[in-house]
């Protein structure tokens, strides 16, 4: 009876590992390569997957967005300037079985192709361009890793390239360089806006000397019209005058004269004539006659 129950309890122990080991949970973001007696037979999606115990074989691919790291990278370039570059690799799986069937070693393999192909590319241009073209060094080691990892079932969705070091004395010629560059733009600033500082003082005083001209302008022919005014105003004033009003304002005159302290005394020979209306009338010689004007 004890060989019995030991019998049946390893039979037992046996059952449960061969169960657990025929069942395979496959996440959302995973697919199950399954081989039998090392021969692809199909491949597993997600959720529970049963496999026949020691014969079949489960190999997990996982389809998310992976990212290779490639450390600093010496390189030279067409003008024979050493560089360092390093990059990152984004990759993903689009064929689950290939990549386990057609590469042993993705990751390696990759790293091996990219740092070949970086010094190749790098040795067609410039270090100018290295520095300058990084977009475009990005997009051809994009297309040339993804040209052989296409066979073993592995897209390459980008390569960026993190950080580029030239040389010491390239980059201390370069930091020069831009100090210069800095130095240059702050003087052409500070010249543009002296520049502007004096078109707009001159402009101000343009406009100043305008405003004055306009009200010296305005001012001078206000003056002329006042006085155009005032003469014609005189002049309608100067119709309505007859000879009694003359001979009123030459008897004021004569007035002023015979308070100063003048002795001898000129009267024209226009006064006489003026004076006759006011002789006839005093000596009854009836109403005046208004004096003609002597003859020229």
């Amino acid at each position: 009876m004890g060989i019995l129950l030991t019998v049946i309890v390893v039979v037992a122990v046996l059952a449960v590992i061969l169960f657990y080991s025929a069942i395979r949970v496959v996440k959302e973001w995973e697919r199950l390569v399954v081989l039998r007696w090392g021969k692809f037979v199909r491949l597993g999606g997600p959720g529970l997957r049963l496999l026949i115990p020691v014969l079949d074989q489960g190999l997990r691919v996982d389809l998310r967005e992976w990212y290779l790291p490639i450390s600093h990278q010496t390189c030279i370039t067409k003008d024979n300037a050493p560089i360092d570059i390093d990059f990152l690799i984004y990759w993903k799986v689009i064929d689950a079985a290939a990549s386990k069937i057609q590469v042993q070693d993705f990751s390696g393999a990759s790293q091996g192709i990219a740092t070949t192909t970086l010094r190749a590319a790098i040795g067609d241009i410039s270090l100018d361009d290295v520095l300058a073209k990084r977009e475009q060094i990005n997009q051809v080691l994009r297309t040339k890793l993804d040209e052989v990892t296409e066979r073993w079932g592995v897209k390459v969705t980008a390569v960026e390239i993190r950080d580029v070091l030239p040389p010491k004395e390239v980059q201390e010629a370069m930091n020069r360089q831009m100090a210069a560059e800095r130095i240059r733009r702050a003087v052409v600033i500070e010249a543009d806006g002296t520049r502007q500082a004096h078109v707009t003082v001159a402009d101000g005083d343009r406009q100043a000397i305008i405003l004055v001209a306009e009200g010296d302008r305005q001012a001078a022919i206000l003056r002329a019209e006042g006085f155009a005014g005032a003469l014609g105003k005189i002049f309608a004033v100067a119709q309505g005058i007859d000879a009694k009003t003359m001979s009123l304002q030459y008897f004021e005159t004569l007035k002023t004269l015979g308070a100063s302290a003048a002795t001898k005394f000129v009267l024209p020979l226009e006064f006489t004539t003026l004076l006759r209306p006011f002789t006839e009338l005093a000596s009854g010689g009836g109403a005046p006659t208004t004096p003609e004007p002597p003859a020229a």
